[in-house]
């Protein structure tokens, strides 16, 4: 009795082991580091990372260390101080052909990297950064939506000689046109329900004149507002990826409303200064007079064309005169032609925007279009050898296209290398600028020393709580409570090396998960413990005793620790991040101290005890 066989405590064992070595890379910790790439997303070429650590040196802002890890080429520093020096001093050095991204580098030693081990992440609250909840004006995009519709009834009904009294915009955002004759307002309900997309219309008659009410439908209107949310949180992911940020959380928060959390960052002007930047696109001709370009870009041009660069390299030569402008975009979705496979991007435009393309294209199929990239953006440039922040001016295209037919309000660009860059290009023409305007509701700095605080914080609640239950169980349970312990001790580790197995971020509310498990862990024990005693005192044997405590205690423990499951999981469902956090903490360390509470204390216990003639327990 009370004997387990080999393979239970192999599994004991194992647990224990891989436990150990994936929670050991938490104590490494992390080295402050900046990582340099092309903007191809490629590890710069030997020459040009000798020339950079030579440039810090130089400069006074020696790295500790430089490697290439997971494709990426990574710089460490002593410091978080030098970290920031060292990361302005490149982008300065480097332009706008790298990308220089500040991150914090686990420190793990080669061995366990090389098993795959690694630290958890940090949250906001642990590491420091900045914090923004950023509300979507629905307002404002509904009246921008309905300004570009005014402008196409007004160009539809001029294009369409039909004469109209009024056309106003109402304070619940519909389109209200009176027409003097009743023949007049049916032929132009006919030309507005045919050009125009996304609105109800209705008619009436007030003192002789004869109306067109158009308002926004419903189920349209609600889908615009859900799009112009989306499309806000991937043009927010583009610009954060800008300010080069270790797992940044853009999310949504409610119907309108997006959290953006930068940890690492602590400059909120630099952050906010990104996340509300301006970008247009512009849809050109290209100058066939030296296409493809093979002058030089600094040279002469024709008057009426001007050189840009190409996203991909190179240059091109395009007309001064765009045809269109991106706010005529409605949507553009990546895909495949359906007869050659190929990539391809199909873009929708608004009713006015479908005619002026049609009017520039229908004379010029075998041209080729091109689609400009306009932002206005801060970098770090080198001024007297000092890094300084400046307003640039970018201009890029980022497709250039044959025209195959003439162009309406739907066509598609093809002669897309892949469905990545055909996913790309698509996220940039619904993306380069904000679909609707952002106001800033809430903003927090947390430095890096307050940070710190919270972590050294935390550890010593978790040390706290964990010595104090050391010390009663000890006392109380005597040899059991010493068993009690190495399992609490143990649940400690394996709940940390399944968190960093999950690479899961770590937050304040993830450490009280972490202690509260800590008093949870030790009450399957005492269930089974208490149910020893009841044992002994009733007269069974030794042995008995504790078949009886594991055995009869197990239906309580799996009906507590179930209950306090689902209270978890429905944490995890209704709750938001912190919430979440703790949820996931929580449940982790229920699963786990069911594991070394019945299993792993059983394990134990039977070692000391089992198969063998016990006088007494020491419990």
């Amino acid at each position: 009795m009370n004997r387990y066989p080999l393979w239970k405590y192999l599994v004991v064992v194992t647990a224990l082991v891989i436990g150990a070595i994936y929670a050991l890379p938490n104590l490494y910790g992390e080295d402050p580091a900046v990582v340099v790439a092309t903007q191809a997303g490629e590890v710069p070429v030997e020459e040009t990372r000798t020339e950079m650590l030579a440039f810090l040196e130089e400069r006074g802002v020696p790295a500790t260390s430089a490697e290439i890890l997971a494709e990426q080429y990574v710089v460490r520093f002593d410091t978080t101080e030098v970290q920031m020096r060292a990361a302005d001093l490149l982008a300065g050095m480097l332009g706008r052909d790298y990308t220089v991204a500040m991150t914090l580098v686990p420190a793990t030693p080669d061995w366990l990297r090389a098993m795959g081990a690694a630290p958890m992440f940090l949250g906001l609250d642990l590491r420091g950064g900045v914090h923004f909840l950023l509300e979507v004006d629905l307002e404002a995009m509904a009246e921008n939506h309905m300004e570009r519709h005014e402008r196409d009834f007004r160009t539809a009904l001029r294009e369409s000689r039909i004469r109209y009294t009024s056309l106003e915009r109402t304070e619940d955002l519909s389109l209200r046109v009176v027409f003097p004759r009743p023949e007049e307002r049916d032929e132009a309900l006919a030309v507005l329900e045919e050009v125009v997309e996304g609105l109800a219309f209705a008619t009436d008659e007030e003192d002789g004149r004869y109306i067109i009410t158009a308002s926004l439908d419903e189920e349209d209107f609600r889908e615009l507002q859900d799009f112009a949310v989306q499309q806000n949180i991937t043009t927010l992911r583009n610009r954060v990826d800008e300010l080069g940020v270790a797992e940044p959380v853009v999310q949504r928060q409610g119907a309108d409303r997006i959290v953006v959390q930068l940890p690492g960052i602590h400059d909120p002007a630099r952050a906010k200064e990104v996340l509300g930047a301006t970008a247009t696109l512009e849809f050109r001709m290209v100058d066939h007079s030296d296409f493809p370009f093979s002058g030089d870009p600094e040279g002469r041009t024709p008057p009426d064309s001007e050189v840009f660069p190409q996203r991909r390299g190179g240059h091109v030569l395009l007309k001064r005169d765009a045809v269109l402008s991106g706010d005529y975009i409605v949507d553009a979705a990546s895909g495949f032609d359906q007869d050659t496979g190929s990539p391809q991007v199909t873009i929708r435009l608004s009713g006015t925007g479908g005619r002026i393309m049609n009017r520039a294209t229908r004379d010029r199929v075998g041209d080729h279009l091109a689609v400009l990239f306009m932002e206005r953006a801060s970098e770090t440039k080198l001024v007297d050898g000092e890094p300084e922040r400046v307003t640039v001016e970018i201009h890029e295209v980022i497709s250039v296209a044959q025209i195959r037919e003439a162009l309406g309000s739907r066509f598609r660009i093809t002669g897309l290398r892949s469905s990545q860059e055909a996913a790309d290009l698509a996220l940039l023409l619904r993306a380069g600028a904000l679909a609707a305007p952002i106001d800033i509701v809430e903003e927090r700095t947390i430095g890096p020393s307050l940070g710190a605080d919270n972590i050294e914080r935390g550890f010593m609640a978790v040390v706290i709580g964990f010595v104090l239950v050391i010390i009663f169980m000890a006392i109380y349970y005597r040899t059991f409570g010493l068993v009690a312990n190495l399992a609490l001790m143990t649940n400690l580790i394996i709940i940390v090396a399944v968190l960093s197995m999950l690479q899961a971020t770590l937050t304040m509310p993830g450490i009280a998960g972490i202690v509260l498990t800590v008093g949870m862990a030790v009450d399957a024990n005492v269930l089974i413990f208490q149910r020893i005693r009841e044992e002994l005192v009733s007269g069974s044997s030794v042995q008995l005793a504790i078949d009886n405590g594991y055995g009869k205690a197990l239906s309580t423990i799996a009906d507590a620790n179930v209950t306090t499951l689902i209270a978890a999981i429905v944490l995890f469902i209704f709750g938001t991040g912190p919430v979440q956090g703790f949820a996931v903490t929580l449940a982790i360390g229920l699963a786990t101290s069911m594991f070394t509470a019945i299993v792993g204390t059983r394990a134990v216990i039977n070692l000391l005890y089992g198969g063998r003639r016990v006088a007494e327990l020491k419990i």
